[in-house]
């Protein structure tokens, strides 16, 4: 993929696409990318290209496209941040290629979607995406939905990254190699746009934490907001990687006492 930041600043969620079917070589790369996706966790998804008008699909915030990509996995730990992490790489790529995405949890017609997808018992299909180009100019629709979450602005650095501790803010210019990869998760995308992350910096170790918000969990999603947070994860260690910094994803709680809602999620250790 071509430089992280241009793909995560240059894209934004498409909901209004041209008609245009993808290229022959699109589709392809798509789904070659699709077939070695992988995340830091080990846990495998099955991704599917979806035809709306063959298996009688609805999207009532999409208009233009009748393709869309959607995937599954086993009900299992972590299934949230590992859908997440593996979506948006597909996202990203998919960015690179000129094809326009959106994530979307809710409004479709899930149980449609879930049949498409052929869901079996202990599968979760979390979110899907249209995929397609996108249209010259966004809907009347589209506009106000990106209005109404401010969906082009982002929190300030220094409100979400700390420094060795909760409640000490670090600025990027202290955060130094690092400022990167955070700034790269300072604009990923997340439901609603409430950029649900903390991170706190200690000790050679980047901790990720997610801080909730209620109404983001269901039983036919999960924890929306755990996928934000494997999308953050995705962010940071793309960056990271194209910075040149060697880095080991960890499970190993650092015992950092947290803020109240604020839930510890994963960690990059510096190597």
């Amino acid at each position: 993929m071509e430089n992280i930041e241009q793909l995560v600043r240059g894209r934004r969620s498409v909901r209004t696409f041209d008609g245009r079917d993808l290229s022959a070589e699109d589709s392809a790369k798509l789904s070659s990318f699709m077939a070695g996706l992988k995340n830091p966790y080990g846990i495998p998804l099955e991704f599917k290209l979806l035809d709306a008008r063959q298996q009688a699909l609805k999207c009532p915030v999409v208009s233009g496209t009748d393709l869309y990509v959607g995937a599954k996995v086993k009900r299992v730990p972590h299934i949230e941040e590992a859908f997440g992490y593996s979506f948006e790489m597909l996202v990203l790529y998919a960015q690179s290629l000129g094809i326009g995405t959106v994530w979307v949890g809710g409004t479709m017609d899930r149980a449609a979607f879930e049949r498409a997808m052929e869901l079996e018992e202990g599968e979760i299909m979390p979110c899907m995406s249209p995929l397609g180009y996108p249209a010259g100019k966004m809907s009347i629709k589209e506009s106000m939905m990106r209005k109404g979450i401010k969906a082009d602005s982002r929190h300030p650095f220094e409100s979400f990254v700390f420094d060795g501790d909760f409640g000490v803010p670090l600025t990027p210019e202290k955060a130094g190699s690092l400022a990167y990869p955070l700034e790269m998760v300072r604009w990923a995308p997340s439901a609603v746009n409430k950029q649900p992350w903390q991170v706190v910096i200690k000790e050679n170790a980047v901790h990720f934490y997610l801080k909730h918000t209620k109404g983001f969990v269901s039983e036919a999603v999960g924890d929306m907001q755990k996928i934000d947070m494997g999308i953050a994860l995705c962010h940071f260690a793309l960056a990271a990687e194209e910075s040149g910094l060697d880095i080991q994803f960890s499970l190993s709680d650092p015992g950092i006492v947290t803020e109240p809602n604020t839930e510890y999620i994963a960690s990059y250790l510096l190597q």
